[in-house]
């Protein structure tokens, strides 16, 4: 098996996160997206003992398993997604003018050494008839359908992410080269990641569903720049004015503004 530089990486990194975890965090699934849907990855990722979760293209040829008595035969019906025998439905649902079928089931794929567990969800237009269709599959053949899906979609929260630690926590503009310094710099953007949408999390519970992380920095600033001038003043604010004037200087940088008495840190 000639594997890329890619794939290579992702393995080397990989057996660094397994060998430092060790026992305490069991991990399963490997989840990559459609760019590695091909039997390379699986291949490297059963060898870590993990299972592969990804798509594959849309047109890609796929069969069932042969079941007659020919004992040199392998491939049996070849599939068409947009055709599936209904004996393989998981789910059907209507949303707006769109009817979403589920499909789960074990196929063989030539380009793979191994039976694949495949997922295809499948997009109707109720008025058109117009059809998309998406294979996601995995190398556990016992993963059930709703899970695969959970678990393909969090690689768009794994995006989402990145973006954060790159636009608002500076995971794009350090400028160490030493191997602890941006593993430190790393560790600390999505860290902060984490912290910040921890705190969102209460104030989008009160009352601001909106409310950002630009609104969040632009909060903590103001709080911190007005507690240095506070410190300033021969004599203690009340704490009714200072809530105040807190809250009036946190707003000029927000873009969605919060009242007083919902800004307590």
């Amino acid at each position: 098996m000639n594997l890329s530089r890619e794939l290579l990486h992702i393995r080397g990194m990989l057996s660094a996160l397994l060998h430092t975890i060790g026992e305490t965090i069991p991990l399963e699934y490997l989840l990559l997206d459609g760019k590695f849907g091909h039997n390379n990855a699986v291949q490297m990722t059963r060898q870590l003992g993990l299972h592969l979760v990804s798509k594959l293209r849309y047109d890609s040829a796929l069969f069932l398993p042969y079941e007659g008595t020919n004992s040199r035969r392998k491939y049996g019906d070849k599939l068409n997604p947009r055709q599936l025998p209904q004996q393989f439905l998981c789910h059907s649902t209507i949303e707006g003018d769109w009817r979403i079928d589920i499909y789960q089931m074990q196929v063989l794929h030539k380009e793979f050494a191994q039976p694949l567990n495949v997922v295809i969800l499948l997009k109707t237009h109720l008025k058109t008839q117009q059809q998309g269709h998406v294979i996601l599959f995995s190398s556990d053949l016992h993963l059930p359908s709703d899970r695969l899906i959970e678990l393909y979609t969090l690689r768009f929260q794994i995006e989402f992410n990145f973006r954060d630690a790159k636009q608002f926590w500076g995971l794009e503009d350090f400028m160490n080269i030493s191997q602890t310094a941006v593993t430190n710099a790393m560790n600390l953007a999505f860290f902060m990641v984490n912290l910040s949408h921890r705190l969102l999390r209460d104030f989008r519970r009160d009352k601001h569903p909106h409310f950002s992380i630009l609104d969040l920095k632009a909060c903590y600033r103001a709080f911190k720049y007005v507690d240095e001038v506070i410190k300033l003043l021969p004599q203690k604010l009340e704490p009714i004015l200072r809530s105040r004037i807190l809250t009036q200087v946190a707003n000029l940088g927000a873009i969605h503004p919060a009242s007083v008495e919902d800004i307590s840190i």
